[in-house]
């Protein structure tokens, strides 16, 4: 199991937690705002973080990993409900091993698609962009002769 599946356990917070990143370290150490860590918080996709006794939030080591990889994840189009899915199995352990690899099989699935569809719409573009190029050199030919 990586450290990013480990990451995150129980959703209960670790009170009194003194050291760590703050919010803003981590949003800049991930380029995720501040916004979308206390969103992804909220909604479940990053267990509860650690508080200062003063109330801040301190992110540890394994938190900032599983923000990576979260935006990883958003970068390649999954949809949050399916995050959402991925980390509650992740959060039942090793037990669900084979349904997380199903879960990303899947968005691989979607993603391989998505990919063949924009080939398909890149090979229309170049062939335009070759026939407006073949158009120039014979525009240019006529007015050189």
């Amino acid at each position: 199991m990586s450290a990013a599946d480990r990451a995150p356990r129980a959703a209960a917070p670790r009170s009194g937690t003194v050291g760590g990143l703050t919010i803003a370290e981590v949003a800049a150490a991930t380029r995720t705002s501040a916004h979308t860590l206390r969103y992804y918080e909220r909604i479940g996709l990053i267990r509860s973080v650690s508080r200062a006794r003063s109330g801040h939030r301190r992110y540890g080591p394994d938190d900032v990993r599983w923000v990576e990889f979260l935006r990883k994840l958003h970068a390649t189009g999954m949809p949050i409900r399916r995050m959402l899915a991925y980390a509650a199995l992740v959060r039942r352990g090793d037990g669900t091993i084979s349904e997380r690899r199903a879960l990303l099989e899947a968005h691989r699935d979607d993603v391989a698609a998505k990919l063949a569809e924009q080939q398909a719409h890149l090979a229309i573009i170049e062939k335009k962009v070759s026939l407006y190029l073949d158009m120039e050199q014979q525009s240019a030919r006529k007015r050189a002769s």
